[in-house]
């Protein structure tokens, strides 16, 4: 029988939503009552669905249910594999009553959403994360879409979910390098929001990286409280929201220019935050110590440090010259001006920001 060991709601009116964690709910937890019509298509990957799709099928009793299996990686995150959702949906007569049900990692998560965002204008959908960065990150909150070549996730839609279901389980089949990567995003949500949460991480990181499930089904709780109460007050990223993206502009440059797939999201995050704490310490807002404290929590849960090999500081400027957040030409970033303390800037010294992309230099290490 599965466990429920933590609910909350994201708190967005009538389209509020529950998210739902707990031990062994793939299979045994009663998704229908999320389930508009009769018709449930579920979107996985070859990775994930032979680990996983025959369970989650249990979860739609009495529904008629559909699978579309995409290719696994972040370089699959594009209009061709997209259309794979769309001829699927449109070969099997799928209705606007349907419901699209996302099974995997943020890729998939990302993917599901947006095709339900645009099909027939807009159906429902349901997220099943099963890696530690979509549980704690991408599966709540609504932001869907693709990466393009010139720039990772700038074709998108916000399409919130029906429900989140996580199964903390799913996470004992996730490859050492996965886990990094969503501890990425959980080591944010301290950084920006929760001091308190931080120093919880500080002593419970080798029981996360153990994947002990009571730490972590309380950072991924911890982790999607912070996210829930963000974007409740911030829906569409007009303010707020984007202090969620500490780390994202430098790392989303790390990973156009590495090519997508070949860096992990969270791996780039975790460089991109670094990057973010020495800019903030240059810019006179936190000390060094600061910088330290979380330069090592990042480096304790065994995420990248320097910038990919051959990249240059005019590769970043250039890529992040098109990151979403940027208003009129002007860079915008996260900084921090104490450790759980995040805002949003487009005033940080151009010489700084240099300086901070020269030291992370692969030369540099």
């Amino acid at each position: 029988m599965h466990k429920v060991l933590r609910e909350l709601k994201v708190e967005l009116g009538e389209r509020s939503y529950p998210i739902i964690i707990g031990q062994g709910l793939l299979g045994s937890f009663d998704l229908t009552p999320w389930v508009a019509g009769q018709q449930v298509m579920i979107v996985t990957n070859d990775t994930v669905g032979p680990l996983y799709l025959e369970k989650v099928k249990g979860c739609f009793p009495g529904k008629a249910i559909e699978v579309v299996t995409l290719p696994d990686g972040e370089q699959f995150k594009d209009w061709q594999t997209l259309n794979l959702i769309f001829d699927a949906l449109l070969e099997k007569r799928h209705t606007r009553k349907t419901t699209l049900v996302a099974l995997g990692g943020g890729v998939v998560g990302d993917m599901a959403g947006f095709a339900a965002a645009c099909y027939q204008r807009g159906v429902p959908f349901i997220q099943v994360p099963t890696t530690l960065l979509s549980q704690v990150d991408s599966s709540v909150g609504g932001k869907t879409g693709i990466n393009h070549p010139l720039g990772k996730n700038m074709i998108g839609a916000f399409h919130q979910p029906q429900a989140v279901l996580i199964d903390t389980n799913s996470l004992q089949t996730l490859p050492e390098r996965e886990v990094s990567a969503g501890l990425a995003e959980v080591i944010k949500y301290g950084l920006i929001r929760d001091e308190s949460f931080l120093a919880w991480l500080e002593d419970s990181m080798e029981s996360l990286l153990r994947l002990d499930a009571e730490a972590l089904g309380e950072a991924i709780y911890r982790s999607c409280v912070c996210k829930a109460e963000v974007v409740a007050l911030d829906e569409r990223e007009g303010g707020l929201r984007a202090i969620l993206n500490l780390g994202h502009t430098f790392g989303h440059a790390i990973e156009t220019f590495a090519g997508y797939g070949n860096w992990l999201h969270g791996e780039a995050v975790g460089t991109g935050m670094m990057m973010a704490a020495d800019l903030s310490v240059r810019e006179g807002l936190i000390s060094a110590d600061d910088r330290a404290r979380a330069v090592a929590l990042i480096r304790r849960a065994r995420l990248p440090e320097w910038a990919p090999s051959g990249m240059t500081s005019e590769d970043f400027m250039n890529l992040m010259s098109v990151d979403k957040k940027n208003v009129d030409g002007r860079l915008r970033l996260v900084l921090l001006k104490a450790i759980g303390d995040a805002f949003i800037t487009e005033n940080a010294s151009a010489d700084n920001i240099r300086d901070t992309l020269r030291a992370f230099l692969p030369q540099a290490g």
